[in-house]
């Protein structure tokens, strides 16, 4: 079924609507990049609330570690603060920034590795498979976390509850008591064939539960507003004002 053709004049007018709604918008950050550039604290701090979650989320991918992610936002944009004079517009600023954070976070990660001494590692105990902390969980109390960890929480239990008995009580002692097959194959009272298949039948299901549920929610995860926003925001400022950038 063919969609709804719009008329010729309407469509024109929605194209110069947009058009004239871009160019306001780039009036809006060249003003911003003018202002920032004269150490206008203002400024600065609205580039930085702008740009602070996607800055954090890839500098977090990268280090997968939250406490260095901050760290290497903060040292991205003092570097890129003070050098606002070597930005072009070749590419929008928040690219330049996203390009400054990403070497940063690399070069962080480069550091990191070739600090680790493998020598002094204790690898006594250490099996193949080893558990890797849940990358929200902090020993730092922090509402944003706590909230979104529950949230998953409540996620995960409604979608193991949803699975078919026979493949839930596979996973529950398979995944979740970490019994062997043989173990949940005598429990059951099946072939530990059976157990292999209902497992791999019950993963299935719940990641098909899981990202339709998850799905939507994926723009909210690792959330850096609020506090933390404002934190990275007035050490930014503090490091500057130091640096003598501010007017």
């Amino acid at each position: 079924m063919c969609g709804r053709v719009i008329p010729a004049p309407q469509l024109a007018e929605r194209q110069s609507m947009a058009k004239q709604q871009m160019t306001a918008a780039l009036a809006v950050q060249d003003d911003l990049l003018a202002r920032a550039r004269r150490g206008e604290e203002a400024a600065l701090r609205a580039i930085v609330q702008q740009n602070n979650r996607r800055l954090f989320r890839l500098a977090r991918s990268i280090l997968r570690d939250e406490h260095d992610a901050e760290d290497v936002v903060q040292e991205s944009y003092v570097r890129a603060f003070t050098h606002l004079s070597e930005f072009r517009g070749e590419s929008s600023l928040s690219t330049w920034l996203t390009r400054i954070t990403l070497n940063e976070a690399y070069g962080r990660l480069r550091r990191r590795r070739a600090a680790v001494n493998y020598e002094n590692i204790d690898t006594a105990g250490v099996t193949e498979a080893q558990i890797i902390p849940f990358p929200l969980w902090s020993s730092q109390p922090d509402p944003e976390r706590s909230m979104a960890q529950q949230q998953i929480n409540k996620i995960l239990e409604r979608a193991i509850d949803a699975l078919p008995e026979p493949f839930r009580l596979v996973l529950v002692a398979r995944l979740i008591e970490d019994m062997s097959i043989e173990e949940t194959a005598e429990l059951l009272g099946v072939r530990p064939q059976t157990v292999k298949t209902r497992l791999h039948r019950a993963r299935a299901l719940l990641r098909g539960d899981l990202e339709r549920q998850v799905g939507p929610l994926l723009t909210d995860v690792f959330p850096f507003d609020g506090v933390r926003c404002q934190r990275v925001a007035d050490a930014v400022m503090a490091r500057l004002r130091v640096l003598g950038e501010l007017s």
